[in-house]
């Protein structure tokens, strides 16, 4: 790697508007940066997001033009097809010496790319992945979603090799890229890539340096509900592509123990990290979160559709 390497930022929308801005700003505002390419795609179903280039004009944004998904735009399945297209995307516009990727959802703090090329200088890994801080305040529904999709991210906790990264706070080498290229060069599933990776021999690394602060637009908590059941299918779905008919059964047969694991691991996660009384304060909504998530989890492995 060079002694002042390129970072290329891949900002995934999920969100756009107002939220996408605030995410660009955030990034904008880092301090002590290396070279920088910021590459925003977006497709037809988020049109207006063209409309941020006047006000951030060093920062590429791909037009990718219609994108029909497998399933109708207006379920989950269907969203989170564009998110992993225009991640794609991104990934293949890339050209630095380090590549991240972000989402609007995720503000990265103000030393995230001198940390992320710090990090990668060291040549140890080619996969690095950050912290997912909540960003306060939410409500107790809101920091109940945080718990359930990205409370082990949440500081403190001690760096090093783990077998997850999360792709909204992630960082890879041209190599970890290129080695994989065929499972992301029409979609980015993160479960798929990296273990992969693993497969290869890789490790992942996590670091509590690498720090990106989570936020997500009101919603109902009947809408909430819905999501995790999807999201869950969608899991479920990934899942099985990579689990022979006998694993795929296996699943299917534990799955009632799925939510009470879920309840006991959140709840001693939150605990080491001294949030354990908001924990259960937050159990019923962790609860119905979890079940939901899971009747979603067991769909995608009998059917494996998303």
């Amino acid at each position: 790697m060079s002694t002042n390497p390129k970072l290329t930022i891949v900002v995934t929308v999920v969100d756009g508007g107002r939220y996408l801005r605030d995410c660009l700003l955030a990034i904008m505002a880092m301090e002590d940066a290396p070279p920088l390419e910021i590459i925003v795609p977006y497709d037809a179903t988020i049109d207006d997001t063209k409309l941020l280039a006047d006000e951030f004009p060093h920062i590429n944004f791909i037009d990718m033009g219609v994108v029909t998904p497998v399933y109708p735009l207006h379920t989950q399945s269907g969203q989170h097809e564009l998110y992993d297209r225009r991640r794609s995307c991104g990934l293949k516009a890339a050209t630095g010496d380090i590549i991240g990727m972000l989402e609007d959802r995720g503000h990265p703090s103000r030393d995230w790319a001198k940390t992320v090329v710090r990090l990668h200088a060291l040549g140890k890994y080619n996969v690095i992945g950050g912290a997912i801080e909540c960003m306060e305040p939410v409500s107790l529904m809101h920091w109940a979603f945080y718990v359930t999709d990205f409370g082990r991210y949440g500081r403190p906790f001690e760096s090093g090799p783990v077998s997850w990264v999360s792709d909204i706070n992630v960082s890879y080498t041209p190599k970890a890229l290129a080695d994989t290229r065929e499972l992301w060069t029409e979609r980015f599933w993160e479960m798929i890539v990296h273990r992969a990776l693993m497969d290869q021999g890789q490790e992942l690394y996590l670091s509590n340096e690498l720090v990106v602060n989570h936020r997500r637009p009101p919603v109902t908590f009947a809408n909430l509900l819905r999501e995790r059941r999807d999201w869950g299918n969608l899991f479920g779905f990934v899942r099985t592509k990579r689990t022979s008919a006998l694993e795929r059964i296996g699943l299917i047969v534990m799955s009632p123990l799925i939510p009470p694991v879920l309840w006991v691991r959140h709840g001693l996660i939150q605990a080491q990290k001294g949030r354990g009384l908001r924990y259960l304060a937050a159990l019923p909504y962790i609860i119905m979160m979890t079940t939901a998530w899971t009747l979603g989890e067991v769909k995608g492995y009998i059917t494996r559709r998303p």
